[in-house]
């Protein structure tokens, strides 16, 4: 059974891209943490190990995986996008307070879709859907 990040590799390699070692650990810390990293706390957790790893390094492989269509770039108005390698359909529920994102199964709301290309004549790709909130231990604090 292979793996999500060797999966993820060859779907990287058949396309021309060149793995390297920061590279390969950048795409599995990514394919198995769930708290949709920015790039700094990337860079942050993998640092110690690659000595030689940069910022700038850490934004370009998360653009190449963008491109890849293996990550998913979330920016919610504010200066740092975060990122998660889970594909699927889901939405997100973000703490207001902390900035947590927390992940949301929810079946995707395709009659949405249906009703604004009715109404307006667009061919709709796709919307987003945010939720805010405060997660359990902001509220612990706020009550």
């Amino acid at each position: 059974m292979e793996s999500k990040v060797e999966h993820a590799v060859d779907q990287l390699k058949s396309g021309g891209v060149r793995m390297t070692p920061q590279r390969y650990a950048i795409l599995q810390y990514l394919m198995e943490s769930f708290s949709h990293p920015t790039a700094d706390d990337i860079f942050r957790a993998l640092s110690p190990q690659y000595p030689s790893l940069s910022v700038a390094t850490v934004y370009n492989n998360l653009k190449v995986f963008v491109d890849a269509g293996l990550v998913r770039e979330l920016t919610y108005g504010d200066d740092s996008s975060r990122f998660d390698a889970d594909m699927s359909d889901h939405y997100h529920v973000t703490c207001t307070n902390c900035g947590t994102i927390v992940d949301f199964d929810h079946p995707p709301v395709k009659e949405v879709e249906r009703a604004a290309a009715a109404s307006t004549g667009f061919s709709v790709f796709g919307h987003r859907l945010e939720i805010y909130g405060l997660c359990p231990t902001c509220k612990g604090m706020h009550s």
